[in-house]
């Protein structure tokens, strides 16, 4: 295939402002509506996000908050690796996620959620979130940044990485959750990082 007509299927395939505003938009919803499954059953996830809820379990700080302040360092990493349009595209996301955590909780109120049912379908709505936002070029920041990078530059899968990072993180929240909810914790983030796995391949999906 000639260099001018890959570059023609480039352009073809490439989403346009008004496409990547909702994507961003859905995503980032799905996102925030998984925190809040999460945090009403005490359970926890990988990344900065478990992070996040770890801090906001164990100092009581807002979600929200944490969740946006523990982020700031890893843009100037996205900036020099990714790009201005990734790093500002994931800054948006991070901020909404930060800001909708906290709005979910005025249009809702959830009087009753098994732990088990909040860990798998939070799973499922992190998977989809962030499968919308890799597929436009944006992310949650933090690790999901390096395991992007590592994927386009080196074809290691981002859902395998993200796997092992987030086991880590969990593993940690130990001393704040207990023992049950670390095991359906563990059991959320196989389940979105089978999602990334497979749904978020070079060799498969190309945008």
């Amino acid at each position: 295939m000639s260099e001018t007509a890959l570059k023609k299927i480039e352009i073809l395939t490439q989403h346009r402002w008004f496409e990547d505003a909702m994507a961003i938009l859905i995503g980032t919803s799905l996102v925030s509506f998984g925190v809040v499954f999460l945090k009403h059953a005490g359970l926890l996830t990988g990344g900065t996000a478990g992070l996040s809820l770890l801090i906001h379990y164990k100092l009581e700080i807002q979600f929200g908050l944490v969740f946006f302040l523990i982020n700031l360092p890893f843009y100037y990493f996205a900036l020099r690796r990714m790009g201005w349009v990734f790093t500002l595209k994931t800054f948006v996301a991070v901020f909404l996620v930060s800001t909708f955590s906290s709005l979910h909780g005025k249009f809702i109120d959830i009087q009753s959620l098994n732990a088990v049912y909040a860990a798998i379908f939070g799973g499922f709505l992190f998977g989809v979130g962030f499968i919308i936002l890799f597929r436009h070029k944006a992310s949650l920041g933090g690790f999901n940044i390096l395991a992007l990078y590592l994927q386009d530059k080196y074809s290691i899968k981002a859902g395998w990485l993200l796997m092992g990072a987030d086991l880590t993180i969990m593993l940690i929240s130990l001393s704040v959750v207990s023992f049950y909810q670390l095991v359906l914790s563990i059991g959320c983030g196989v389940v979105l990082n089978v999602i990334i796995a497979l749904n978020h391949r070079n060799d498969r999906y190309n945008v």
